[in-house]
């Protein structure tokens, strides 16, 4: 039996970092938690048709920030800034009916929408609702994400494809996919088409390219303390302490 791991969370620290920002304990920890699945759930509803990538949550004694990234950020904002003024009383009259709080909600753009791997599942999803065949919208995908720059791309779908009695797996790969390399920038995403002969699984990997040390962004530094080594001194101190010695000697 193979063993699957998430290709996100294989990498949280290295070239992934963590879309929920906070820190708590026991009973707060697990409301936190259900609420921040919960306030994702109502954003990918609400915000269906702008082809929402992320939604990062910061939370810091009583201050809610969010922040979407959409690949149509017009929609979410609308016209003046109505579109994004009535999301928020949506969103507080939905989570906190008659509560007072320091809540901010901010909206980014996706750059390139065709490397974003929910952002192309959700085209495969729309594109499988209107009964498309299925070979035909997986090119079409895999075209899209070439074009935009990826080294490699696979998309993968389950069920009654094309309405057939016998549900199956099918996938098509173009490129490489290095699923076993840290460093390799690999997004994915796993979603479901409701069609009407049944759900439809769609899973999208895309490989963008490989992240060195030198080249990762400060979030993805790793927070913790360096490895202790033999002796039970931490790596870091060690070599400050060697440097002192030899400027001493000097």
């Amino acid at each position: 039996m193979g063993h699957k791991v998430h290709p996100t969370s294989f990498r949280l620290g290295t070239t992934t970092t963590w879309p929920s920002r906070w820190f708590a304990r026991g009973a707060v920890y697990r409301k936190n938690l259900r609420e921040d699945l919960s306030i994702r759930d109502f954003f990918r509803k609400e915000l269906r048709a702008a082809a929402v990538s992320q939604v990062v949550i910061n939370r810091s004694r009583g201050f809610l920030d969010i922040t979407i990234s959409t690949a149509k950020p017009g929609m979410v904002i609308g016209r003046s800034g109505v579109g994004i003024e009535d999301l928020k009383k949506r969103f507080l009259k939905a989570f906190f009916p008659g509560k007072k709080i320091q809540f901010q909600l901010n909206v980014s753009e996706v750059p390139k929408a065709s490397l974003d791997a929910t952002i192309v599942a959700q085209q495969v999803i729309v594109d499988l609702e209107r009964r498309m065949p299925f070979r035909r919208v997986l090119k079409m995908a895999i075209e899209r994400v070439k074009k935009a720059g990826a080294l490699g791309v696979k998309i993968m779908v389950a069920g009654r494809l094309n309405g057939a009695e016998i549900a199956r797996t099918e996938k098509l790969l173009w490129g490489k996919i290095p699923l076993t390399n840290l460093r390799a920038d690999i997004d994915y995403c796993s979603d479901t088409a409701r069609t009407i002969a049944g759900a439809v699984g769609v899973k999208v990997w895309i490989y963008r390219g490989d992240i060195f040390e030198q080249d990762r962004r400060a979030q993805y530094q790793p927070t913790t303390p360096s490895v202790r080594d033999s002796r039970g001194r931490m790596g870091d101190r060690s070599r400050r302490t060697e440097r002192s010695s030899s400027a001493s000697s000097i």
